[in-house]
């Protein structure tokens, strides 16, 4: 494999793998390569990201490689996600956001056991629109985060209370689950046109 080739794929394998990151011998594993030239591989990719001035780099968080931001750029990432002009939430947030609103409080591995997918990035980005929050630690081993919506979320619906969800049909049927989300939402979205028109009559 061309040594170009080789790190074009490891950044795509960081970007995939998120805040969990990988290791060297996992990563040498998937690309059938050694582990000394992986490791170089991302030594290499270290030093080229800061010389390119890129706007991520390759760290190194308890034996694992991941792609982080900037801390210096933070001012900019809280505009974004605080920000009125937000774009829509992605598929994968609706369901987890759906998940989380009929199953909370709940834990980011009960969530991943629904979907069969991960969902850091999915939660993460809920918790950065004020969507869905912390609401205590499980009772299990690691005392993993539980996860409940927010009072933005039932004034974003326009919902006195969680009771006021429509009925679930969810989860009920995985493969299903991005059309009955999306039939959630939509229900959801005509309760809110109401509401507003009602208000501005």
């Amino acid at each position: 494999m061309e040594y170009p080739k080789l790190k074009s794929i490891i950044e795509g394998l960081l970007f995939l793998a998120g805040d969990e990151g990988l290791s060297v011998k996992q990563i040498a594993e998937i690309v059938e390569q050694r582990n000394e030239l992986v490791k170089d591989a991302l030594e290499e990719m270290k030093d080229d990201f800061v010389r390119q001035q890129r706007g991520l780099q390759v760290i190194q968080i308890a034996g694992n490689y991941q792609l982080a931001t900037h801390q210096e750029h933070a001012e900019y990432f809280e505009k974004l996600a605080y920000s009125p002009s937000r774009v829509s939430l992605s598929q994968a947030a609706l369901e987890t956001l759906a998940i989380v609103a009929y199953r909370q409080p709940i834990t980011r591995v009960e969530i991943e056991e629904i979907r069969g997918v991960k969902t850091e990035r999915a939660i993460h980005t809920l918790v950065n629109k004020d969507l869905i929050e912390e609401k205590g630690r499980a009772e299990a081993v690691g005392r993993p985060i539980l996860y409940g919506t927010t009072k933005s979320f039932l004034h974003y619906f326009g919902l006195a209370g969680i009771q006021e969800l429509p009925e679930p049909s969810l989860f009920e049927n995985k493969d299903n689950l991005e059309e009955e989300t999306q039939m959630l939402f939509d229900r959801l979205d005509g309760r809110q046109l109401t509401l507003d028109d009602v208000k501005n009559s």
